[in-house]
């Protein structure tokens, strides 16, 4: 899975790419996405981001299999303007697959990436994706989310340190419920655990769970933690569970995916032992192949730990049956 040519001068500067049984090509390989750092002195080029996307393909292609894919695009690089992508770009090759979805709100549908192959991944990086982000369900039936997804989101001024205390306190609560949570950095300030579900319920269920879930959390912290729906309703020190990742065409970076920050972070699968000592830089397209070359994908095995929501719901009905509101529309919001 490397270059394996250049196109004829004639035409603007490429490199073919083998991505298993595919070829893929690559236009303005040298075109620089992320500008220097100081641990990047030359920046990053559209092919560096390849170049990583290809050495994590196991993890990126298990993040993403047969969900709806929103892509976030930057055309001309981080220096540019930045598209969020939900339809296909035009020009796909036949084998790129996709999922059709309805949003009822304009009545209108889309046509969105559903990755089954590592080659996918590698077109919409032609197409200038930097960011994956898909839903937290899959083609098989759009509407039954498999994915519980708890997003750590910290305040302006709510430090690191905070986001990994509060995931301490996650892991315990999901400990006691008996679920196997699978935490990554986001890639920005926050971290995100990830729990896989059976497809039995609904968006609108899910998220009823995750917010007795995230009330369970803030039940525990001390004031760190806020459950407030309205930005007005938060101190800016405090971290938001934001349990609405959960709602219908929400979505959140995918495990692996590259985020469209100078340093070319990485939403990084970590260990639970790692999260008191990592530090979201810690992770970019620079470090992630070593480590991905050393301990594979740490999220491999999400699917043989799925965990029944039961319980979350039955903590949704105790909660609501004392007065607590059931969960905000997002789109009230």
């Amino acid at each position: 899975m490397a270059p394996t040519g250049k196109s004829p001068a004639s035409k603007s500067p490429s490199v073919e790419i083998d991505v298993d049984d595919r070829v893929v090509r690559v236009s303005n390989p040298d075109r620089v996405y992320f500008p220097p750092t100081a641990s990047a002195p030359s920046g990053a080029t559209k092919l560096d981001l390849v170049e990583y996307y290809l050495a994590v393909g196991p993890g990126i292609v298990n993040a993403l299999y047969e969900r709806p894919c929103m892509l976030h695009r930057f055309p001309k690089g981080l220096a540019g303007d930045k598209v969020h992508q939900k339809r296909l770009p035009a020009g796909a090759p036949p084998w790129v697959e996709t999922v059709r979805l309805h949003f009822p709100r304009w009545n209108r549908t889309a046509d969105e990436l559903c990755v089954t192959e590592l080659a996918s991944v590698i077109w919409a990086v032609q197409m200038s994706t930097v960011e994956f982000h898909p839903w937290n369900s899959r083609r098989a039936d759009t509407e039954k989310p498999d994915e519980w997804r708890i997003d750590l989101d910290p305040g302006p001024e709510c430090d690191w340190a905070t986001v990994q205390r509060v995931a301490g306190i996650a892991h315990e609560v999901l400990d006691e419920l008996g679920a196997v949570g699978f935490p990554k950095t986001s890639g920005g300030s926050g971290m995100h655990v990830y729990v896989r579900i059976p497809p039995d319920h609904g968006f609108a269920d899910v998220r009823r769970g995750a917010l007795a879930f995230a009330r369970e959390v803030e039940r525990r912290a001390s004031g760190d933690v806020t459950t407030a729906w309205w930005r007005k309703d938060r101190e800016p020190d405090q971290l938001f569970v934001d349990y609405n990742q959960n709602a219908r065409d929400h979505t959140i970076a995918a495990a692996y995916s590259v985020r469209g920050v100078p340093t070319a972070r990485v939403s990084a699968p970590v260990r639970w032992d790692e999260v008191d000592a990592c530090e979201p830089d810690d992770f970019t397209i620079f470090t992630m192949p070593e480590r991905f070359a050393q301990i594979g994908d740490l999220h491999a095995d999400i699917d043989d730990h799925a965990f029944d929501i039961a319980p979350l719901l039955e903590w949704a009905a105790r909660d609501e049956a004392q007065g607590a509101e059931p969960p905000v529309d997002p789109e009230d919001g």
